[in-house]
């Protein structure tokens, strides 16, 4: 099993930027391919981006591209969501989870999610 657990959410103005963090703990962390995805009200969850086990491979959904940059640091088993130039529609909770399916954005293929952390940006 893998624990996975968000931060660096929070509220800032359009425009600006945000780091998520997400800590794993448990079974070994550079085994798995991560993702983050995020869900607003009223709406199904949705892929945002996701990193190899080695970090030489990423992935984004087309929102994503451009603004938001994926990477991973094994040796303290923590996965970074860097996001700028961000947007109202941006506001959702993000959670990161882990795959032993290499390559997926299937949410069903997730395995390990985190409890999630608020991002909220106002205009």
């Amino acid at each position: 099993q893998v624990q996975l657990v968000e931060s660096g959410g929070g509220l800032v103005q359009a425009g600006g930027s945000l780091t998520l963090s997400c800590a794993a703990s448990g079974h070994t962390f550079s085994n798995y391919f991560i993702g983050w995805f995020r869900q607003a009200p009223g709406k199904e969850r949705e892929f945002v981006a996701a990193i190899s086990r080695g970090g030489t491979f990423t992935n984004y959904a087309e929102s994503s591209k451009g603004r938001f940059t994926i990477s991973r640091n094994n040796a303290n088993n923590t996965v970074y969501l860097r996001m700028n130039s961000l947007k109202p529609g941006d506001t959702a909770v993000y959670y990161c989870a882990a795959s032993g399916v290499i390559g997926t954005t299937t949410l069903g293929d997730y395995n390990y999610w985190g409890q999630g952390t608020q991002v909220t940006i106002s205009s």
